[in-house]
């Protein structure tokens, strides 16, 4: 039996690639011009939370379902930054809930994508079973 899913893979790959880019460009802002880290370097910071997110790129934009879903573990980097920033540092509240709303957006959805649309292609990890 067929379960309906509730988006559609163009849906969800443009839900992911949402996320992503406001990831892309919301960390550097935050943490090089909103507030910057008293004992982290520009560039430190810049290499440390952008750099990460250009490799999955080309393959996010193409749509490649395997890029999908390894570009999710990319995404626990941003997960843990928001969510011990929330713990340690009440002032930062507004930018830390942005990155973990964004990181959690890309999360979802693109791990969804990655199902349906290799489903779609008919990829699968499973070896296929032989005949008996």
């Amino acid at each position: 039996m067929q379960k309906t899913q509730l988006f559609s893979t163009s849906t969800l790959k443009i839900m992911t690639l949402t996320g992503y880019f406001f990831l892309l460009f919301f960390m550097p802002l935050w943490l090089i011009y909103l507030n910057p880290s008293q004992g982290l370097s520009p560039i430190l910071s810049l290499c440390l939370f952008t750099v990460p997110l250009l490799f999955p790129l080309k393959g996010l934009i193409a749509g490649n379902p395997y890029t999908y879903a390894w570009s999710s573990f990319i995404v626990m980097i941003y997960f843990l930054h928001s969510l011990t920033t929330l713990w340690v540092s009440p002032e930062d509240i507004i930018w830390a809930s942005l990155e973990l709303i964004f990181a959690t957006l890309m999360f979802l959805s693109g791990t969804y994508y990655a199902k349906y649309r290799g489903q779609e292609l008919g990829l699968s990890i499973r070896k296929p079973k032989e005949p008996k």
